[in-house]
């Protein structure tokens, strides 16, 4: 018997924006981070970029995405979806995002 060859369907096509606007050729963590940033929350990096908490705008409440890290960070930076922010503390980035 012949094997089949696994064919993968996209539901986005590359480079097209899937729900809530991210974009579908991105990572889940940075597709997560995306999403909570579209929602109201801020992310926030020690000044090398590592140790990623994301910070509600309402209620001040912090979360630690768990798939996130430093390279996280860095992809979005090299794809110019967020851009380096002044932080609460002297060495915390605020990450925003671009429009």
């Amino acid at each position: 018997m012949a094997k089949k060859k696994a064919v993968r369907a996209r539901a986005v096509p590359k480079g097209k924006l899937a729900e809530g606007g991210v974009a579908a050729d991105l990572t889940e963590a940075e597709r997560d981070l995306v999403s909570h940033m579209e929602q109201g929350w801020r992310l926030e990096t020690d000044s090398l970029g590592g140790n990623p908490v994301l910070r509600s705008l309402k209620d001040d409440e912090v979360i630690r995405p768990l798939s996130a890290n430093r390279s996280t960070v860095e992809a979005l930076e090299r794809r110019r979806l967020i851009v380096w922010g002044k932080g609460r503390e002297p060495l915390t980035v605020s990450w925003r995002m671009t429009k």
